[in-house]
């Protein structure tokens, strides 16, 4: 999109248009560009609403109903803070006394939408001129938020009167095939170099990257947290100075969503870190055999490179040294003590791993499995698997399965040994 068909959207005319354009439906989207030309609507802005309704229809799962009034660009929506991390970030600056922040990769303005609802003066800038006056767009409610189109990492932050830096650099490039992540920090978009620079000058710096960022050379100084929500680990942040209280090192922050009975959405966190355990980062879990219980670390608790720390909070060890997943003898803790499982309630704190109850274990091999699971007459199997070069499309066809009963079973390596365990998922509590 360009800003001449940017200025067309944000017309009366165009704003009308997007207000009274049907929830977006791609088997319908042909016949209702044609009758929207067929009413006289010019076929450039009719694509341009007809691509923002398609994009709002995609926002939903990171802003809810807010996408409704919202302006988006395919990159900027694939780049965009969920709403519900936007505004944890908010809340870091806010609980660190910061009172202006200057977003300086803003995009189309999710976190400065966060950090202005949370009161804050904010400056949004962007390189891109079509993005920075979308950013101004979603802004609009917010007086004490501004949206300049800069490069941000030109200001004069303290001429600006900024007290705290965010910055999503970009980590997508396009061509002719599309977009591509990328995922060397150097190759960001400013290069992350550059944005580590700022905090010479402003200390309270807070960096978005990737969530597959490597851990070598990250910043001895920063706490580098990776956030999962209900499930997806979605990034890694980098927080310098005041914006991390808890001092340097890596973190993992679990977001999981549970409704009420009433269908009331709440949202739960937990936060792991390396610092809270004797040994810190060093910190190494034991290993033994297959227990009562077998326990998943969430994957931000994986990427953080935290499994020992779960395994000591769980009260248990590894199947393997390099494999997630930990085994207790006993349930781990309930969720009111140090919120380790996920309860059918909406009380205490998200789950750092996911639990089942251990069945039955057998050495691994096609012909036992299948003689196995025909005995107990399974017909619907889930496979989870790690350590193991098994893909579980292909076993699920070699097995044939052909019963009425369902089952879990979890590939992996026990004593350097191919392991089949029968699991059930813990229900209510772990």
């Amino acid at each position: 999109m360009d800003a001449a068909i940017l200025s067309k959207l944000l017309s009366p005319d165009g704003r009308a248009l997007l207000g009274a354009l049907p929830p977006y439906d791609e088997r319908s989207a042909m016949r209702t560009s044609t009758k929207l030309r067929e009413q006289g609507v010019a076929p450039d802005l009719a694509a341009a609403a007809l691509t923002q309704s398609r994009l709002r229809g995609k926002a939903r799962t990171k802003f809810g109903e807010l996408a409704e009034q919202m302006l988006f660009t395919a990159d900027g929506l694939e780049q965009a803070t969920r709403l519900r991390v936007a505004s944890l970030h908010a809340d870091r600056f806010t609980k660190a006394g910061v009172t202006h922040v200057a977003d300086l990769t803003s995009g189309i303005g999710a976190d400065a939408m966060a950090f202005a609802g949370a009161g804050l003066r904010v400056l949004a800038t962007d390189i891109d001129e079509v993005t920075a006056r979308i950013a101004a767009w979603n802004l609009r409610q917010f007086p004490e938020a501004e949206a300049r189109h800069t490069d941000g990492l030109g200001l004069d932050l303290r001429a600006e009167h900024v007290d705290g830096v965010f910055a999503d650099p970009a980590r997508r490039t396009r061509g002719p095939r599309g977009s591509r992540r990328i995922f060397d920090p150097s190759s960001y978009e400013p290069p992350l170099d550059s944005v580590f620079a700022l905090r010479r000058s402003v200390p309270a710096l807070g960096i978005k990257v990737g969530p597959g960022i490597p851990h070598e050379g990250l910043p001895h100084d920063a706490e580098v947290q990776w956030v999962s929500v209900d499930g997806d680990v979605v990034e890694a942040g980098l927080w310098f100075g005041t914006l991390a209280p808890g001092g340097p090192g890596r973190s993992a922050l679990v977001v999981r969503t549970t409704v009420d009975g009433d269908g009331k959405e709440h949202t739960r966190t937990r936060a792991l870190r390396a610092s809270d355990h004797p040994g810190g980062e060093a910190l190494e879990a034991a290993t033994g055999p297959v227990g009562q219980y077998l326990y998943e670390p969430d994957g931000a608790v994986i990427r953080a490179g935290l499994v020992a720390h779960a395994a000591a909070e769980l009260g248990g060890r590894l199947l393997d040294p390099t494999i997630a997943y930990v085994t207790t003898d006993d349930l781990a803790p309930l969720p009111g003590e140090h919120g380790l499982a996920l309860p059918a309630d909406t009380t205490g704190a998200a789950p750092i791993a996911t639990g089942y109850r251990v069945l039955d274990t057998l050495p691994f091999g096609l012909k036992r499995l299948k003689a196995y699971l025909r005995e107990r007459n399974v017909g619907r199997l889930t496979i989870k698997k790690r350590g193991t070069a098994v893909v579980p499309e292909q076993l699920r066809k070699q097995l044939v399965l052909s019963g009425t009963e369902e089952a879990t079973i979890v590939l992996t390596r026990v004593a350097g040994a191919q392991t089949v365990l029968l699991v059930e998922p813990l229900r209510g509590g772990a």
